[in-house]
């Protein structure tokens, strides 16, 4: 599934879930069918895992009604994915010559004949086409029409201990259509979801942080509390602002002014400008320009019972004030999506693509990469890379479980942060001292241990792991060009003596013990909606503040879009001043917060909780000096932004 991660307000995910179902590879037609079918072209990776022979329940009923999406491969692929690198990397002739929107699709989008013959192969198996776009043509028809269509029988099989309708061997595609297909979904229908009727409904109830508190990192210590580390420890923060932030990470005179930034999740929060600008004027941040905040919606809603609705108003809130309070004068557009499954997720991403809304996309939501499939990589690739080529970068946050060993039971990485053509934002925890001095980071995990009933000792302290960055090696994504000669082969090979993509690439503040103050309506017991403030964290909090960090950067450079960065960043690498290298240990002696929290996430009628959260104890990942897989290459240092205004 693939999660929303914004919620991590007392130290636990609130999760939103997005399955894409584990997918394995299985080619071809049956030998004894060979001499007399029609040639066709076995689309990868749409035959899941779990569709096994094992779990098979037999035929699904030729009625039964099947809902696909029939994604176009274009007339260049390989073109594309070229020309993407190219543009990418500094060191290319190419580097920054970027394709208008019309243009790129022009050079490798679907031509009409293509889409014409797609549509027509469809409706002559029996399909009707619903919608036709410039990534897809969507079909609805009977199970029997879509076997003729596809080449495969659809059957029945056990997963999880429900039953699901996937294909008993890979689908195909006519041969004759020359590979205009990329792939297909929906033959399936497990739930391919992100968590987190059909009107939205209310914000989420409310939630309060407790105090005490401390203003910056070590301004109020917990003297009446039981040491940590052999020390007395502060109390954790109520929540970094905008000046705090910009401070940390170098962002100077610089404000994103004239650069443009989308964020995509699911639905919208009925309240946000109301809330941004709320925020804005009670924390300092420059207050909302008319027409610098949009919305980019669907004409309809659904799932939204299915998906949570009301936890997404959450990540769109955090989302939306970290960028602008990081970068107060950046153009900010919200796009959301229809629901929280893939295919809506992916066509908010392609809105953002094929109108170029922004140079920046901040992205805060994944799943594991057990329940990816090869079909939908290779459609998210895709967008990816048509946004490489038009100079827009996707940024997505890397997770908040760690290794996922806790949660999933398998030590493996994030999706779509995984994906070769993104920048993976892992998670720090984040010391911004007396008159907004840089301290330290560690990397981003959390162990918790409770106050003893006597109050004198904490109960098996440092205590267990809670929540922390995601990060590791991909099992299914090669290791990319820019990555190689900076990971380590301890890392890049961990997984395939050829390497493999590593996981995260740079870092920001991440942890909900050194978070960031946003300000959202919600819902109190009474029933009535309020304007109420809370710490939040995550690397949903990190993939927004590294966005924003960016446009600052492509203001220092002169407003030219840095595209996608991460060739850029592996090539800043080891430059004096531009990265901080973040440890766990920074000060040598372990460090460790304590918190104060309603029982109840609303006041104190419900007794009060009192823990001590040690930082930089990450599972078995580990913040070290140079490249990890916590941190990536580190979090920005005062010579970041600036280091983009010099020649590159």
């Amino acid at each position: 599934m693939r999660s929303n991660r914004a919620k991590v307000r007392a130290g636990v995910s609130m999760a939103a879930t997005l399955p894409m179902i584990a997918g394995a590879l299985a080619l071809g037609i049956p030998a004894a069918h060979a001499a007399d079918t029609p040639a066709r072209d076995a689309l990868a990776g749409t035959k899941p895992a779990w569709a096994t022979a094992k779990a098979d329940k037999g035929a699904t009923a030729d009625n039964a009604q099947v809902k696909a999406r029939v994604y176009l491969a274009g007339k260049n692929a390989a073109g594309l994915a070229a020309y993407a690198k190219a543009v990418s990397d500094p060191s290319s002739a190419q580097y920054g010559k970027y394709l208008s929107a019309k243009k790129a699709q022009a050079r490798f989008g679907a031509t009409k004949a293509q889409v014409a013959a797609v549509k027509s192969w469809l409706k002559s198996a029996g399909l009707q086409v619903t919608e036709v776009t410039a990534h897809y043509v969507a079909v609805t028809g009977d199970v029997s029409a879509a076997e003729k269509a596809f080449g495969t029988q659809l059957h029945n099989f056990t997963k999880g201990g429900k039953t699901y309708r996937a294909p008993a061997k890979t689908a195909s595609a006519p041969a004759g259509l020359k590979g205009a297909v990329l792939t297909v979904t929906g033959l399936d229908n497990a739930p391919h979801k992100s968590t987190h009727d059909d009107q939205l409904p209310q914000p989420d109830a409310v939630f309060k942080n407790s105090g005490p508190f401390s203003s910056y990192y070590g301004s109020n210590t917990a003297t009446t509390l039981p040491d940590a580390y052999g020390q007395k420890i502060p109390y954790a923060i109520k929540g970094y602002t905008g000046k705090q932030l910009r401070a940390a990470y170098g962002a100077g005179t610089y404000t994103g002014k004239n650069v443009r930034i989308a964020i995509t999740d699911a639905y919208a929060s009925p309240t946000i400008a109301f809330d941004a600008g709320t925020y804005a004027l009670k924390h300092g941040d420059a207050a909302w320009k008319t027409g610098q905040l949009h919305q980019v919606l669907p004409n309809n809603y659904t799932k939204t019972k299915e998906c949570g609705a009301a936890g997404w108003y959450g990540e769109e809130t955090l989302d939306v004030q970290a960028v602008h309070a990081v970068a107060p004068d950046a153009d900010v557009t919200y796009v959301g999506a229809a629901s929280c499954y893939d295919d809506d997720l992916l066509a908010s991403l392609s809105k953002v693509v094929d109108n170029h809304l922004a140079d920046i996309v901040s992205n805060s939501w994944g799943d594991i990469e057990a329940n990816q499939t090869p079909d939908l990589a290779a459609a998210y690739d895709q967008v990816f890379q048509l946004g490489a080529v038009q100079g827009i970068g996707f940024y997505f946050s890397s997770g908040d479980d760690g290794d996922q060993v806790a949660k999933s039971g398998t030590k493996q990485v994030d999706t779509p942060a995984n994906s070769a053509w993104v920048t993976a934002v892992g998670g720090t925890s984040l010391a911004v001292g007396k008159g907004d001095t840089y301290q330290w980071e560690t990397g981003w995990g959390t162990q918790k241990a409770t106050l003893s009933a006597d109050g004198k000792s904490w109960t098996n302290f440092p205590g267990a792991f809670t929540s922390g960055a995601g990060g590791g090696t991909s099992k299914n994504v090669p290791q990319p060009y820019y990555q190689k000669g900076v990971v380590p082969d301890s890392l890049a090979k961990a997984n395939s003596a050829d390497g493999n993509r590593v996981v995260p690439d740079i870092a920001a503040i991440a942890d909900p013990n050194t978070g960031f103050l946003v300000g959202q309506t919600q819902t109190f017991p009474d029933g009535s909606l309020q304007y109420s403030e809370y710490r939040i964290g995550g690397t949903s909090l990190a993939a927004p503040v590294i966005a924003a960090v960016q446009a600052l950067a492509q203001e220092a450079r002169g407003g030219k879009a840095i595209g996608f960065a991460n060739p850029t960043i592996y090539t800043k690498y080891g430059k004096k001043g531009v990265y901080h290298d973040v440890t766990d240990n920074p000060t040598g002696s372990g460090l460790a917060v304590a918190r104060i929290d309603f029982v109840n996430g609303l006041n104190a009628s419900g007794g009060l909780a009192t823990s001590v959260r040690s930082l930089g104890k990450d599972s078995s990942l580990s913040a070290v000096k140079g490249y990890d897989d916590v941190t990536g290459v580190g979090s920005p240092a005062d010579g970041y932004v600036a280091s983009y205004a010099k020649k590159h």
